[in-house]
């Protein structure tokens, strides 16, 4: 079976929250059953937790799929709880600021599917979601 790494981005608000998460739903069901089996969550925003969410419950049928937090930060102030592990890449040299930005490219070089919330084209999640075109990976947009 391939082995496939899965990254999320998106925005830090969901107004259409149900329907999202029907899509992420099923996306993430045939990710899984094409051999999806380790996935980057970045921990922060109403995406972020709506695909935890998602994924915890997936995880209750698909017990063997990973999820792995990656920090930005040091600090600690995510919880990681119901996370299989928890990753921090090496960003002790960037600025504090730039600390997500570096992260979820971190997130993007390692995976090979990304799944986007991006609903307008400024902010982080849309900068995440040119860079993994940049880079050509595999997007899975919502509305596309």
């Amino acid at each position: 079976m391939i082995r496939l790494i899965v990254t999320f981005c998106g925005h830090r608000e969901v107004p259409d929250r149900a329907q999202v998460r029907g899509w992420l739903t099923d996306v993430c069901e045939r990710l899984i059953e094409g051999g999806a089996t380790e996935f980057y969550l970045g921990g922060y925003g109403a995406f972020d937790r709506l695909c935890a969410d998602v994924l915890h419950g997936l995880k209750r049928r698909y017990a063997h799929i990973r999820l792995i937090l990656v920090i930005p930060y040091l600090n600690g102030a995510l919880s990681a709880e119901g996370y299989d592990e928890t990753v921090y890449p090496p960003l002790e040299s960037v600025p504090r600021r730039y600390a997500i930005l570096r992260r979820n490219e971190w997130m993007i070089q390692r995976c090979d599917v990304l799944v986007a919330y991006v609903t307008h084209g400024w902010g982080g999640a849309a900068r995440t979601l040119a860079y993994a075109r940049k880079k050509k990976k595999t997007i899975l947009a919502y509305g596309e």
